[in-house]
């Protein structure tokens, strides 16, 4: 029997596992908060999707962690940036992609990748947390709004008001404002998807967009920034729940390769 692979993805606010069976398929996934300890949510992590796996950490060959926190995954065997784990995931959900875009917590990155994964060409936001994922949350407390109903709610507005700030703190503040002024929820949270879009599109033309584009990370489950998206960017993304785990789905596919390649060199 083939033995499993992990692949572990610390992000900034998540920590995502994704483990592979023996014929190389994603068996199982768990995602928890990052918190102030990554490796603390690394021990975590993996112990859910061992369990949610029903298998034992001994019958998990190779481990490759990636994200901001990969360094802080004791019993890594391997680690990778999240560039490349990203292009490999999205590349193995979808083989047909080229450009890949990922919008973390704290950066937003695009990719352009070859057929066979590799990361070819790539910008990743300079400015502050206004261009990202990070910035929803600060806008989720600041209205008193769920993270989770962003999304839901903008979809309802027909009259977005856009910000013009690139920094999250000023950013912040102009959502205040427009709080301030009686302004429809709705409309405000339309206007902050529709900035934090036009902030991507920039990056995305400087990075060059070749269909097919897959949209990777947690923003996978906002229904409004993918729509906003795919209409600023004229083109149909490749999103499926999957998608968020990407990175840790990307690692777990290159430490597959790295195994069955020592392997390889230690039987011959």
């Amino acid at each position: 029997m083939e033995p499993w692979i992990a692949g572990i993805d610390v992000g900034v606010r998540m920590a995502r596992a994704v483990l592979l069976d023996g014929a190389g398929r994603a068996g199982a996934r768990a995602c928890v908060p990052s918190g102030a300890f990554f490796t603390k949510a690394a021990e975590q992590v993996f112990g859910e999707v061992l369990s949610a796996a029903g298998i034992a950490r001994e019958d998990v060959a190779y481990v490759t962690s990636t994200g901001y926190g990969r360094y802080q995954v004791p019993f890594r065997d391997l680690q990778v940036t999240e560039m490349t784990c990203h292009a490999a995931g999205a590349i193995g959900l979808f083989p047909g992609t080229r450009t890949v875009l990922d919008v973390g917590a704290q950066n937003t990155r695009v990719m352009g990748v070859t057929p066979e994964g590799r990361v070819a060409r790539f910008q990743m936001n300079d400015k502050c947390a206004a261009g990202a994922g990070r910035f929803l949350e600060r806008v989720s407390s600041a209205l008193e709004v769920p993270l989770a109903e962003i999304g839901p709610i903008a979809l309802q507005s027909h009259d977005p008001q856009p910000i013009s700030s690139v920094c999250a703190v000023l950013a912040e503040s102009e959502v205040i404002n427009l709080v301030s002024q009686d302004l429809r929820t709705e409309d405000i949270l339309l206007g902050i998807h529709v900035s934090i879009c036009e902030r991507i599109k920039g990056l995305v033309q400087q990075a060059g967009l070749k269909p097919e584009l897959t949209l990777t990370g947690g923003m996978v489950h906002n229904a409004a920034m993918v729509r906003v998206l795919e209409e600023g960017l004229e083109i149909t993304m490749n999103v499926s729940p999957e998608s968020e785990y990407a990175g840790a789905y990307g690692a777990a596919l290159l430490g597959r390769r790295r195994y069955d390649k020592r392997r390889k060199e230690g039987a011959s």
